[in-house]
């Protein structure tokens, strides 16, 4: 074992402290001993005082990473204590072939991937500023700001590019996770004072991908800590990919110091997909299953469901099931008594008016009440239904529905239309009574 060439070991606590210089590395660092082993293994002995405080597995693996940074190329290190305590390998990240981004972090989907991913009209944008991503990581559009209404497919563009990365890139540092989970780990943090173990964490990354980030909506610590997050990844080139249910500027409740650094790169939407694209979706889904539908049913597939890839996925399944369990070969018969239930797309644009005509009939409400200040709960509700259904039928922005509503911001609109989907996810009998109304709308039905 020969020592290292000297100045090694300051040049990694150099490329360490000048990325993060708000979070302190310990004092005794600058004590370590730095020794080659061969070729591309280091070892690192760490003074007494380390076992004091001990070597988080965040800072080891910064440290690990400004290491192979001032050697050049990828290393092998092995972290000593001059305590005499066993030696520590650093364990590189997984290989793709594990389908996980660290040890710590949920598998990704394996079927979301570039290759499974639809385009058309709606996506095509998306999907080629991911791609893009995933070639040239923190130099092509950085941050990448993707949304998209529910299950439109921007968490399959989120692990597309992490799949991608991961094939192209074995040793990428990266992170996938929803917003909510990141919250919760920064609370985690706050409560076990591990502050530091978990900045180091999330900012010696070469690639954060984070679904859902309007999940900081009112979380004003959480928000002040991304702000710095977000600020050590982009100042060091380093890829953020963010995915929400709305533009940058209309979360509400986040600041707008995060807004402004959301719209730095690009921002892209998802829209609903066109029916040729609806038919491509569900010829794709059903060769991922090792299955091909008759031409007439994929039509049928495709005209009754005109919302989103996750509902066209759910009218596939639901086909095969019914053929199943019946023991019937797929026919049109078979196709519309599975999806007899689900509602035809419309061959008309839908009104405000309409939507408010159909729940003031349902509450016996009127008009006027919706639109006043009123906030009993008689009033708010049916005005929530409005909103939520609004934003669900209708191309009309979040300012248009709110304005028709009494003049409310946005905001409100964002507000009433989670509040609605949370009650509908979470009440069977509720969930009818919006499916009932929606049929009378886009059907013309009397209730």
């Amino acid at each position: 074992m020969a020592p290292a060439e000297p100045n090694l070991w300051q040049q990694a606590l150099e490329h360490l402290s000048g990325q993060f210089s708000d979070a302190p590395i310990p004092p005794w660092l600058a004590r370590a001993h730095l020794d080659e082993l061969d070729a591309s293994h280091l070892a690192v002995t760490l003074p007494v005082a380390a076992s004091e405080t001990g070597l988080s597995d965040a800072l080891r693996s910064a440290l690990h990473r400004a290491l192979e940074k001032a050697v050049g190329k990828q290393i092998e290190v092995e972290f000593r204590s001059g305590a005499g305590l066993a030696a520590v390998r650093q364990p590189r990240l997984a290989s793709p072939r594990d389908g996980r981004l660290r040890d710590d972090r949920p598998p990704l989907n394996p079927l979301y991937t570039f290759e499974n991913f639809v385009t058309g009209p709606c996506n095509r944008m998306a999907h080629a500023s991911a791609l893009a991503v995933s070639d040239l990581p923190g130099r092509a559009y950085n941050p990448l700001f993707i949304h998209a209404s529910v299950g439109l497919g921007k968490s399959h563009l989120l692990q597309a590019i992490c799949h991608q990365l991961l094939q192209t890139r074995p040793d990428v540092a990266m992170m996938y996770l929803s917003c909510e989970d990141f919250v919760n780990q920064f609370i985690a943090a706050i409560e076990r004072g591990q502050i530091e173990d978990f900045r180091y964490k999330f900012r010696y990354l070469d690639v954060l991908v984070i679904d859902d980030v309007h999940f900081l909506t009112n979380k004003d610590r959480t928000q002040e800590e991304f702000f710095h997050t977000f600020n050590a990844l982009y100042q060091a080139q380093k890829q953020v990919v963010l995915s929400s249910d709305s533009p940058p500027h209309e979360i509400p409740r986040i600041e707008e110091r995060l807004v402004s650094r959301f719209k730095w790169g690009l921002v892209v939407r998802i829209d609903r997909p066109s029916y040729e694209t609806r038919v491509a979706i569900v010829q794709k889904k059903a060769r991922l299953r090792g299955k091909e539908l008759p031409e007439d049913v994929v039509r049928h597939i495709a005209t009754v469901v005109d919302t989103n890839t996750r509902e066209l996925e759910g009218a596939v399944v639901r086909v095969f099931g019914h053929a199943a369990l019946r023991e019937r070969q797929i026919d049109m018969d078979l196709a519309k008594e599975a999806l007899r239930d689900l509602v035809a797309a419309p061959s008309r644009a839908i009104t405000i008016q309409e939507i408010a005509d159909a729940v003031l009939l349902r509450f016996n409400v009127r008009l006027s009440d919706l639109q006043s200040r009123r906030r009993a709960q008689s009033v708010t509700l049916p005005r929530q239904i409005c909103m939520y259904l609004a934003r669900r039928l209708t191309n009309r922005s979040l300012e248009e529905v709110g304005a028709f509503f009494g003049g409310r911001d946005h905001t409100t609109v964002l507000h009433a239309d989670r509040k609605i989907r949370r009650m509908v996810g979470h009440d069977p009998a509720f969930r009818g009574l919006i499916e009932a109304i929606e049929a009378q709308i886009l059907r013309q039905e009397k209730v």
